[in-house]
């Protein structure tokens, strides 16, 4: 019996290219290393910054062992057009994570966010975009294991659009075990629309759980950063993140898909212009997080600029130059008038007062130029004059006086904050500094709006803001003042505010971010969560964000899913639920991937006892999940954005009454139910909050 030639072999040839794409990137990542840079720079400077951007270029090359180098392949039927000019008459494109060539510069994958990559995401049977065969491809590790086709320009292949790619399937619903992951391999057709529109525009994208709305707003970063490169190097990008566990959960997204220069933030850390050692009873922040604190804040900035009564004079040698109190008043007032920053307005001043001298100078015959009014507006007589009517402020100071002085608020907050509001925010003792103050996170937010007021705040290029439901009117403020020239992705689910001061509308929170014009999608498929966990959180919606649309479940596995109540009739209950909470955590355990315990705040001190008696090592959220240690114990405050292969929800009534309403309670609670992937078990002693019963109305 002949041997069979391994050509013949599709899996064997798709290996083979593989193979060989591996060895290109190598041979690219060793050009790079060895470019010798000691004769093409000019001086030291030039050589850091050559030696960084090729240290940079080298990391993006790198070959992650354990991430496939392509998942696709697109088989034109014919060139893809003059724009895309690298497609010959039915070429065949490999698509991949990165760009890799061959010694030729040929490439041999080509990147995931480049034009003719896009058919991979959006050809179908009824637009099929030119593609005769769109092939996925499988993996085990590394290892390229299978392949599928589809046959898009076959009339003969009747299957349809509404067949589903096994490889596809198995990918989405793949189990996950540490940080979150890139999806390019699974990008939908409705998720590359949004993650392909354009730097110069604003999207806002309301997803329910699992829809993928934090993928695409990062993927929409990587893709930008691809279609503007040069433009956002100088501008920049941020992605701002609810806190620090969520964004150690997304920061290995973007590095695995070569971009590594993106920064990661949390409204907090855009604001620390102050330590925040306190915290607010939620009226005090509510109040402290309403827009019209920007109007309160506008007007005791101002406040500090006064009218002159006497004149300015300047001695110039044996001359003596008098400009009076009525044009100075004209000149302060036509800088007010232009509400430009406190800041600018008083650097301008000065120069204002020396034009009307230099005008006086003129008329006399004298002929002065640039130099003589630099020298006025240094003169001692001008800064005088500035220091008194438009004197220095520092906004921190500023809102120190304005939560601690009743007097200067109410001037300032007249019309705006009613008594009792104002009553409200402020400080029940005076404070002597800045230093010695106990800021509360609201209050920092307030100094930087105030900053903003005095000096204009840098501007990216583009800002993804993520859980944004959960922002106030001030915070939106402040994230937008980081756009203003740029763009942002916006991205949450409104029915997942848990602030007091959660999102009402979408619509409303853009007008505060200054992005009015942003436009709104909705992601309604769901990729993450199993069917029968979203159907049941679901029960919720009525309650928590009537008119929302309930997420539809796509995964083929309806996910294994039981609601579990206290079995014994011990007089310890505490003990025995922990000791039940235990087991289903053994349980879950005996599966591969990921588990997380979530349970209300106040819970977490008895589990904690409970899981180290059982010997059960666990982490905490953000923690590297590592194969040893799979169980991560979640406070249900922290467990937004978040995701785990099996969950444990611990007593949803503790969930519940452990925030100050039970509206927000209750969306705690949809958070906490929708953080699983494959399985979830609900275990309770206390009685499940009615709202979760069959079929259960709006309130």
């Amino acid at each position: 019996m002949p041997v069979p030639d391994p050509s013949d072999d599709p899996l064997s040839r798709e290996r083979a290219h593989l193979t060989h794409s591996r060895a290109a990137l190598r041979s690219m990542r060793e050009d790079v290393e060895s470019l010798d840079i000691r004769d093409v720079t000019a001086n030291w400077v030039n050589a850091e910054v050559l030696s960084r951007q090729i240290e940079e270029r080298v990391k993006a090359l790198a070959d992650l062992s354990h991430t496939p180098l392509f998942f696709g392949r697109l088989d034109y039927l014919h060139s893809p057009g003059a724009d895309q000019a690298e497609g010959a008459e039915g070429e065949r494109f490999y698509i991949g994570r990165r760009h890799v060539h061959d010694a030729d510069g040929d490439p041999m994958v080509i990147d995931w966010r480049a034009p003719v990559s896009q058919p991979f995401y959006r050809a179908s049977k009824k637009n099929p975009l030119d593609i005769a065969l769109r092939r996925r491809f499988g993996y085990t590790g590394g290892d390229l294991t299978a392949y599928e086709d589809e046959h898009l320009s076959d009339p003969a292949d009747s299957a349809g659009d509404a067949a589903t790619s096994k490889l596809l399937q198995q990918e989405i619903e793949r189990p996950r075990v540490g940080p979150m992951r890139d999806i390019v391999a699974t990008i939908q057709p409705e998720q590359d629309e949004i993650v392909r529109s354009g730097l110069g525009g604003s999207v806002c994208v309301q997803g329910g759980p699992g829809t993928g709305k934090t993928a695409v707003g990062l993927h929409r970063v990587a893709y930008l950063l691809y279609a503007h490169r040069d433009r956002l190097a100088r501008t920049g990008t941020l992605v701002i993140g609810p806190n620090a566990s969520f964004l150690h959960y997304i920061e290995q997204v973007l590095p695995a898909l070569g971009e590594l220069e993106v920064k990661q933030a949390t409204v907090d850390d855009l604001v620390a212009h102050v330590e925040v050692r306190g915290t607010d009873e939620a009226p005090a922040a509510v109040i402290k997080g309403d827009a019209r604190m920007a109007e309160v804040l506008r007007r005791a900035v101002r406040s500090h600029v006064t009218m002159p009564v006497e004149p300015v004079m300047v001695v110039r040698g044996s001359r003596r130059w008098r400009v009076p109190a009525y044009e100075l008043e004209v000149i302060v007032r036509e800088l007010l008038d232009r509400d430009i920053r406190y800041g600018a307005a008083r650097e301008a001043l000065p120069q204002r007062i020396a034009h009307a001298v230099l005008v006086q100078m003129e008329r006399s015959g004298e002929a002065p130029d640039d130099r003589v009014q630099d020298a006025v507006a240094r003169n001692t007589a001008v800064k005088a004059a500035v220091k008194s009517l438009w004197p220095p402020v520092e906004p921190a100071k500023l809102v120190l006086r304005l939560l601690s002085d009743a007097d200067f608020l109410a001037t300032h907050a007249e019309g705006l904050l009613t008594e009792d509001e104002q009553k409200t925010i402020l400080w029940a003792r005076p404070v002597r500094s800045v230093k010695s103050a106990k800021w509360a996170a609201a209050d920092a937010v307030l100094i930087d709006e105030a900053t903003d007021l005095v000096q204009r705040t840098h501007s990216l290029g583009h800002v993804v803001l993520d859980e944004a439901q959960d922002l106030s009117p001030m915070q939106y403020r402040a994230v937008g003042r980081r756009c203003t020239t740029g763009s942002a992705t916006v991205l949450g689910d409104l029915a997942q505010g848990t602030t007091p001061w959660a999102t009402r509308s979408w619509e409303e929170a853009l007008t505060h971010l200054g992005k009015g014009d942003a436009v709104v999608e909705e992601l309604t498929a769901g990729f993450r969560v199993p069917t029968d966990v979203i159907t049941y959180a679901s029960r919720l919606l009525p309650h928590i964000a009537p008119g929302l649309t309930p997420v539809a479940s796509v995964r083929e596995n309806p996910g294994f899913f039981e609601v579990r109540p206290a079995t014994a009739d011990s007089g310890d209950t505490a003990a025995t639920m922990a000791t039940e909470v235990v087991a289903a955590c053994e349980e879950l355990l005996r599966n591969e991937g990921s588990v997380g315990l979530i349970a209300a705040d106040a819970r977490v001190p008895l589990l904690t006892e409970a899981l180290a008696a059982a010997g059960l090592p666990h982490l905490g959220p953000g923690e590297e999940t590592t194969l040893a240690t799979r169980l991560t114990l979640v406070p249900a405050s922290l467990a937004k954005g978040l995701e785990y292969d099996y969950v444990v929800l611990d007593e949803p009534r503790a969930v519940v009454d452990g925030e100050p309403d039970e509206r927000t309670g209750l969306r705690r609670l949809y958070v906490s139910l929708t953080r699983a992937v494959s399985g979830l078990i609900v275990t309770h002693a206390a009685p499940l909050p009615p709202q979760l019963a069959e079929g259960a109305g709006a309130l």
